[in-house]
């Protein structure tokens, strides 16, 4: 998860994003409802200039939801509207390398492990690797 996003996160969070997201036609960011509850999110950014056939891929969902195959099911939906409604030849994700459980969805979603970006990010103050995913179309 990107430092730019809330930890805590509070009401207040919550409500900046929805206006944010509400805000873009097309959508490019989606709530995970289960039950009424708002319990993660998935988005997109979409690239610019040269970049603008791809976008990144990103997601979260409550720990609380962990393991219920959730995200298993939302990521694939979710890739086939971002190709649908969106000029994209290829998006992508950059899971940590520490977090298997996220390259795993990403493997069931059909997207392909492109190689292993070593030193990539700082957060929470180590350095970790991450890997690079990607479906193209």
């Amino acid at each position: 998860m990107r430092d730019l996003f809330p930890h805590p996160y509070t009401i207040n969070d919550a409500n900046e994003f929805l206006q944010r997201a509400l805000s873009v036609q097309p959508a490019t960011s989606f709530c995970i409802d289960i039950g009424g509850a708002a319990v993660g999110g998935i988005g997109i950014r979409l690239g610019e200039d040269v970049h603008r056939h791809r976008a990144e891929l990103g997601y979260w969902l409550s720990e609380d939801f962990w393991g219920h195959g959730i995200t298993s099911e939302v990521v694939p939906a979710f890739t086939d509207y971002c190709f649908a409604n969106f000029e994209l030849h290829r998006i992508y994700a950059e899971p940590y390398a520490n977090n298997p459980a996220s390259a795993r969805v990403l493997e069931k979603a059909g997207y392909l492990l492109e190689g292993r970006l070593k030193n990539n990010v700082l957060k929470d103050g180590q350095i970790l690797d991450s890997l690079l995913y990607a479906k193209t179309k």
